[in-house]
């Protein structure tokens, strides 16, 4: 192996390498083509590059110098003892937090995650690391992930999976003290499934996955050869789902104990991880004899529990028969009748025929519960109240932590490297510093629209070339479109669920042509989005828009993008003029693509649900409606699309179009700097952990936070 070979292995195991620029300008000169092939995973890069294209770099000094660079900076960075965890959180490193979340985002080329639950994970694992806050996530380690989408001639999805290959991706098998690989037990009934335990390095914060999928299971004495389970992120039946749950939560536990890790917090990121919170129960009742009234009370005040949803379909209920044949281990180990069992996930414990709720789970099994906007906050704490029925509404101990975005992860790097001339060089590292932000008063308008416009041609590139592969796959002769860089360009990325509302913009046909083909002022959409294999009225939500952007008179002004991940996101974030959010509110948990795409220079259109409606103040971006919700969901549909085409028509249009003599829209971009200095320092990741250990990491721990700032 070279040594250029050794170094850029060494790096590519790390997911540092994910949130930083150095690696991606090395591969890209080697091969760029094969780099963009294999999704820019530096380890599959790795394993397919030809030895003779290694080798004729090997000698090239700008590449081994931007290697050996990197390899000095990842040092650095994980051996720098002066963190700002270690001046306000010190007590968190002999015992750590442990993050439970069914899904994380890191990178797209480990896909065990499938949208915003994920990226949020993924997120806050990537702050913590730039705080040097000690952290381990633990998910499950899908073999078969999220599903591939593609669209076919017609327009409708399908969806593929394909098999995760470990020895492609950056992550290791976790070993025993005599070197085996380590498998945790965990019994379902009378059987016991064997869990092989992975982690993968994410800068300073390690990932804890369990695998489950080709594990043994043991009957009794006896032990198969393989499990039948097929391992899906939100795949299967509702058996399928309380065996991912019971693997992410007591193997997670038992995983982090059999590593020698014994956590202060358990964070739980939704109610899907709540067993571990049974199973920590568990162990202290074992250790020390307390009773579950007591044990439970105890690991209750070392629970944080984030909720991050408002729609029913995104929690967890279980029948009473299915929870009690694959919980009965728990249960006897919480000595707990059936009853006093099921009432842990019941709003009514006296109801036999409530089904058990994960999310209650989680709320009952802890003392620090959080929303995840100042909205959101509200909304849950009326959604739960029932639990609390001695209480009034705002006394419901359920409180709101506004989520952020992970800055280095998702801003362009020429955007990155013009605010280092006003924000000084190191203002990444200072991202909810407030004072820091006002240095964007003194950015160049003329190097922004330009820096703007070179990432727009960047993300037109970018849908050519994905059009250009989707049409050869699917045999079809199609015309490129014809998008222009200097159109107004509205992006719209998300899931493609109902209450999204990815057609609202149009409700009036007529209208939204007119807008999208005004000779003078025109308009061009992109879309990207899944739908869940389950969610046939989200698949219509799609078809539709694909249909729509068949339409003659629409063809240069509306694009779907296939295949929406982490990739697509980034390039529309990065180049659209405008991003676009119009959920139902209250539906709306809180939102973060629109967070990146501030530090994107992209403003914001939306909806006053979630972060926006804490964040909007009428001069960083732009609303829709007043924030009034009707009884009836159809009226509301139909008053926030006028809403919509309004404030599209009268001020977003309008705005940007308004060009000085030197044909530069300097209302728009003091609009852009504006959302720079209100919003930046607020809804990034690293205020939103910070935020985390004030009011619920350290209080766990049992720590003080007088000292905090």
């Amino acid at each position: 192996m070279t040594e250029l070979a050794e170094r850029l292995r060494k790096l590519a195991d790390n997911l540092w390498w994910s949130w930083n620029h150095d690696l991606d300008r090395v591969f890209r000169i080697i091969d760029e083509e094969l780099w963009r092939k294999v999704h820019h995973n530096p380890v599959a890069f790795l394993a397919d590059v030809s030895p003779e294209k290694l080798e004729a770099r090997q000698n090239d000094a700008n590449i081994l110098a931007a290697a050996i660079r990197a390899e000095s900076r990842l040092s650095s960075y994980t051996q720098n003892e002066d963190t700002w965890a270690a001046r306000y959180a010190a007590g968190l490193s002999a015992f750590p937090v442990a993050y439970f979340s069914p899904e994380f985002c890191i990178h797209e080329s480990l896909p065990i995650y499938s949208g915003g639950l994920g990226v949020l994970a993924g997120d806050h694992l990537k702050s913590c690391s730039d705080l040097g806050l000690q952290v381990y996530g633990v998910s499950l380690l899908y073999r078969q992930g999220y599903f591939t989408q593609e669209i076919d001639a017609d327009g409708r999805q399908h969806e593929h999976y394909h098999e995760l290959q470990t020895d492609r991706v950056p992550v290791q098998q976790v070993v025993d003290a005599k070197g085996k690989p380590l498998v945790v037990e965990v019994p379902i009934g009378e059987y016991a499934m064997l869990c092989k335990v992975w982690k993968c390095e994410v800068g300073r914060c390690v990932l804890v996955l369990l695998d489950i999928t080709d594990s043994p299971i043991r009957i009794g004495g006896r032990t198969d050869s393989t499990i039948p389970l097929r391992l899906r992120l939100y795949g299967g039946n509702k058996h399928t789902r309380i065996l991912q749950e019971l693997a992410l939560g007591v193997g997670g536990y038992r995983a982090l104990r059999a590593m020698g890790i014994k956590p202060s917090v358990l964070h739980l990121n939704e109610g899907h991880a709540g067993f571990c919170a049974l199973e920590s129960i568990a162990e202290l009742m074992e250790n020390t004899g307390l009773p579950f009234d007591e044990a439970s009370k105890i690991v209750a005040n070392s629970v944080a529990f984030t909720t991050h949803t408002p729609v029913a379909a995104g929690h967890d209920y279980f029948a009473p028969t299915m929870v009690l044949e694959n919980l009965s281990f728990l249960q006897q180990r919480l000595k707990l009748t059936d009853k006093q069992f099921l009432g842990l996930g019941r709003a009514n414990p006296e109801d036999d025929n409530e089904e058990f709720c994960m999310t209650i789970l989680g709320l009952k099994l802890s003392r620090r519960a959080n929303g995840v906007s100042t909205l959101h906050g509200h909304v849950s704490r009326k959604m739960w109240s029932h639990l609390w029925p001695h209480k009034e509404e705002h006394e419901v101990p359920i409180g709101h932590i506004t989520n952020g975005a992970h800055v280095p992860t998702w801003i362009a790097m020429e955007l990155q490297q013009l605010y280092n001339d006003c924000l000084g060089s190191d203002w990444i590292e200072h991202l909810s510093y407030p004072r820091r932000w006002r240095g964007i008063d003194n950015l160049d308008e003329i190097e922004l629209w330009q820096t703007k416009l070179a990432l727009k041609r960047r993300l037109l590139d970018f849908v050519a070339r994905k059009g250009r592969r989707q049409a050869e796959r699917v045999g079809k002769k199609a015309t490129p479109k014809k998008l222009r860089g200097d159109v107004l360009t509205i992006g719209f990325a998300r899931r493609f669920a109902t209450y999204k509302r990815g057609l609202l913009f149009f409700e009036d046909m007529d209208r939204a042509k007119r807008m999208l083909t005004n000779r003078e002022r025109p308009v061009q959409m992109i879309f990207a989005g899944k739908a869940h294999p389950a969610d046939e009225p989200g698949k219509e939500v799609l078809h539709r828009l694909i249909e729509i952007s068949n339409d003659p008179d629409l063809y240069d002004h509306v694009v779907v993008l296939e295949n929406h991940d982490r990739s697509v996101s980034r390039h529309m974030l990065e180049g659209c003029d405008v991003w676009l959010n119009n959920p139902r509110r209250p539906l709306e948990a809180c939102g973060t693509s629109g967070m990146k795409a501030i530090f994107n220079a992209t403003l914001n259109c939306a909806t006053l649900d979630g972060w926006w409606d804490e964040a909007y103040d009428g001069r960083n971006g732009f609303a829709i409606g007043e924030g009034c919700i009707h009884v009836d969901s159809a009226v509301q549909d139909k008053r926030d699309a006028i809403d919509l085409m309004d404030v599209l028509e009268h001020q977003v249009i309008p705005q940007f179009y308004d060009r000085n003599g030197d044909e530069l829209p300097l209302g728009w971009l003091r609009m852009v700097k504006h959302a720079l200095t209100t919003l930046a320092w607020r809804y990034n990741s690293d205020r939103m952990v910070m935020d985390y250990v004030k009011h619920c990491y350290l209080p766990c721990a049992n720590a003080d936070t007088s000292h905090m700032p």
